[in-house]
């Protein structure tokens, strides 16, 4: 026997679901003739019978008069109230068949331990009786004789003592053909304290599949299936399934692993050739109305089933609510009980490979009961499909409405061999968009993790998209999500843009439609930037004919001259972007070209002026500074977010080589040849932002004015066209250590400091914003260069420097 096991360990146990009938009682376990090696069950019991599962419930009540030896008859309980110190108690019990088992359980009820030896008819030793249920096998009919005593030989204790025979049983319940119907509500009894083991009988088809539900519920109820054999064939413990493999008629030995009094409810319903599952028709696409399954499942690995009928083989999409979905797991059995597919590796499609019957089978995982709602559809059909949908991109998206939280929708379209189709979707509110491409026999297409985006079709027919909302409301009735079904490869509908020209208006102007054609003169790379009305960022891919990507976001390098199609968040399908969403696309080259002249000396030069026309404009500068000269950025210090462009450095080669922190908190080398230019973008939000920016050389020359280390220091004034201010320490001039001081002397505004090595490094700096302070700073030998950034507004400011010490 599988639970019965033959180690001695015990039958298999769990929780189930009762119903009031009961039935008489036995279970067992495995002893052979050696001495008594006790193997502990699966469930482990304490080494004593004291409070724990193994002495667990009611104990039975042993009366001093109880006889302590004589015949033992099959399927009793005995009970002796005392046995003490070396004494010998022989029980009897006679086998009316050869070769048969006994199923033996000595129980020890109070007191020290109690152990026993069977010997045959011969007198000779058959096998050893532990604390745990003991299968023994037996030689030729007879007269056998139970020896009981205690473990030590000292002492005192009470035990009882059971017994049942596996092949002529004192007693075998039949359970009839309608037990084994998902509407049956099973057999239930009490096995009492201290029993061997209880029978049942059934016949069943050979080959039948059983679901064996967990027969116990407080106690560690298990049992043991035989064949007409006698031979184990499956365990009844936890919820499993059974092929009865072999011919029957079956037994079924029940018992409790420690001997406790035990109730429980055998459940066994046949998967194949299922009875009492409700029928569960085919539904269309669309919403499934009447043809929707319903059912409540048992909690603790509880099941619930449906019948579904498949007039020919196909693929089906089995849609089983949210809700329920998140405690139950489904299996699809054919008709001889095999395992179709189940959930996880068949949510998208599930392959009946035949006409005929089929069952499904929800198992719940919660503590609580789940009630669920489940619809079933073929893929390889069109009943219930929307109107087909054209690729191109300039079509409006597609508006789905879901009014079952089981609906399955299905969206055809016509499509050639080697077409590369995307399909986007999305929710109108908060949820989520499951979509798959299926071929006209219903196959799924392209559900792998690629490199690429889209689905390549590998014939011309028609397809169809796949999709529903997964979550589901229980006030929901009509939800709607967007779709687009589009043609990466060859697009059409996307309007044209040519590359453009920097300080101007984008290429591509304000506009609608996701994509764009980029109609590109020759190879090489392009800057190929997507912002909306308020320039705002939306990153976009590029893609070549065959609808192979090329590249994403800004930098994108084209392998020849020709037309590619940018699509906005081109890779990501939860994304639906329809046509009345107005964005400009700057199409450029990667390297700024005819770029506005600009002095490094900003300190005694005007700040130059600036402005975006429009959305996307990219904007250029170009410094006459030398490779390996530090640059820094001159801002007026009452700048905002939209007079503050975003900013970056390149070399000749269009390599950046600085960016806003370099330029503001430290300082940018020019790093590669010359010559070197300033791109500027607006800021989110921002436009049409106007700006005035200036650049300064820090590593010299040419020199800036020295400032006097006496006590008058130096006056200067600043404004609008002059809000930095730049000095030079000679090193015998000052100490290593230097405390540096503005105070403003007159007008309005504040003003911050920085102070450079001779290297043209930030070393100092920069500063907070403030009317007057000073600031001390350690610096390295030679020279150092001290920027003083202000207001652009009219002001006056002294500045002195003295050794710090």
């Amino acid at each position: 026997m599988a639970a019965l096991s033959l180690t001695g360990a015990g039958l298999l146990a769990g929780p189930a679901t009762a119903a009031p009938t009961a039935d008489p009682s036995p279970r067992p376990t495995l002893t052979t003739g050696q001495p008594p090696a006790v193997t502990a069950p699966s469930k482990p019991a304490p080494a004593t019978p004291a409070p724990s599962r193994a002495t667990a419930g009611p104990t039975t009540v042993v009366s001093p008069s109880a006889t302590c030896g004589g015949q033992l008859p099959l399927g009793k309980v005995k009970n002796c109230a005392s046995i003490t110190g070396t004494t010998q108690q022989n029980w009897t019990i006679t086998s009316t068949v050869d070769q048969d088992t006994l199923y033996i359980r000595l129980r020890a009820v109070s007191g020290d331990g109690v152990g026993a030896q069977v010997k045959g008819p011969d007198g000779a030793p058959v096998c050893y009786v532990g604390p745990y249920l003991t299968e023994c096998k037996l030689g030729p009919a007879g007269t056998y004789t139970v020896a009981v005593k205690l473990s030590y030989g000292t002492g005192k204790g009470a035990y009882s003592l059971s017994a049942e025979s596996m092949r002529t049983p004192s007693t075998c319940a039949n359970l009839p053909e309608s037990f084994f119907s998902f509407t049956s509500t099973g057999r239930s009894g009490t096995l009492p304290a201290g029993l061997a083991a209880r029978c049942f009988t059934f016949k069943q088809p050979t080959g039948a599949v059983l679901h064996l539900a967990d027969p116990g519920g407080a106690e560690d109820i298990q049992g043991s299936i035989l064949d007409a054999q006698f031979q184990p064939i499956c365990s009844v413990r936890y919820p499993t399934e059974c092929t009865l493999r072999e011919p029957g008629p079956y037994r079924l030995f029940l018992e409790e692993t420690y001997g406790n009094k035990a109730a429980y409810t055998l459940k066994m319903p046949r998967i194949s050739q299922s009875v009492g599952c409700p029928a569960l028709p085919l539904t269309a696409f669309g919403d499934p109305g009447a043809a929707v399954g319903t059912g409540t499942v048992p909690p603790n690995q509880g099941i619930s089933c449906q019948s579904l009928r498949v007039t020919t083989p196909g693929p089906l999409v089995i849609r089983m609510e949210q809700y329920a979905n998140q405690y139950l797991d489904w299996r699809l059995y054919d008709d001889a009980g095999q395992v179709v597919c189940t959930e996880y590796d068949s949510w998208r499609s599930c392959a009946a490979p035949t006409a005929g019957a089929y069952t499904l089978v929800s198992q719940n995982w919660n503590w609580e009961p789940v009630t669920y709602q489940v619809a079933v559809a073929r893929l390889d059909q069109a009943e219930g499909c929307a109107a087909p949908t054209g690729l191109n991109w300039d079509q409006p998206a597609l508006t789905v409405h879901q009014t079952s939280p089981v609906q399955t929708n299905c969206q055809p379209f016509h499509g050639e061999a080697g077409e590369r189709v995307m399909v986007y979707r999305a929710p109108d509110r908060y949820n989520e968009v499951a979509s798959w491409i299926v071929d006209e026999q219903g196959g799924v297409l392209c559900t792998e993790w690629s490199e690429q985006d889209g689905c390549v079709l590998p014939a011309t027919g028609t397809y169809r998209v796949v999709s529903y909302l997964v979550n589901w409301a229980d006030d929901s009735e009509d939800l709607t999500y967007k779709v687009q079904v589009r043609r990466l490869s060859d697009a059409v509908g996307c309007p044209t843009v040519t590359p453009g020209t920097y300080n101007s208006a984008p290429a591509g102007a304000l506009g609608g439609i996701r994509c764009r054609t980029l109609d590109l003169p020759s190879a090489g790379v392009y800057r190929v930037t997507a912002v909306d009305a308020e320039n705002y960022r939306s990153y976009a891919t590029v893609y070549d004919s065959a609808g192979v990507k090329v590249c994403t976001d800004t930098w994108c390098e084209i392998p020849a001259a020709g037309k590619y199609t940018m699509v906005l968040s081109g890779g990501v399908p939860n994304v639906v972007i329809d046509n009345d969403f107005r964005y400009a696309v700057a199409l450029l080259p990667w390297k700024p070209s005819d770029c506005t002249p600009v002095s490094d000396t900003g300190w005694q030069d005007a700040p130059h002026r600036g402005t975006f026309e429009a959305a996307g404009q990219h904007n250029c500068l170009q410094l006459p500074s030398p490779t390996g000269a530090h640059v820094a950025e001159l801002l007026a210090g009452d700048v905002t977010a939209a007079t503050s462009p975003e900013i970056s450095v390149l070399n000749a080669a269009g390599e950046q080589v600085c960016d806003y922190s370099s330029l503001r908190q430290y300082s940018c080398e020019l790093t590669g040849e010359a010559p070197f230019s300033v791109l500027l973008t607006a800021d989110e939000g921002e436009p049409n932002a106007s700006y005035a920016v200036g650049f300064a050389r820090t590593d010299g020359p040419p020199a800036c004015p020295v400032l006097p280390g006496d006590a008058d220091g130096a006056t200067v004034t600043t404004g609008a066209d002059r809000f930095a201010v730049c000095f030079t320490v000679p090193a015998d001039q000052r100490a290593s250590r230097e405390s540096f001081t503005w105070t403003r002397t007159a007008g309005s505004g504040d003003a911050r400091m920085s102070v450079f090595d001779s290297q043209g490094i930030r070393y100092c700096g920069p500063t907070g914003q403030a009317v007057e302070r000073t600031l001390t700073c350690t610096l390295p030998a030679g020279p150092v260069t001290v920027l003083l950034e202000t207001d652009a507004v009219d002001a006056s400011y002294r500045l002195t420097h003295r050794d710090a010490s």
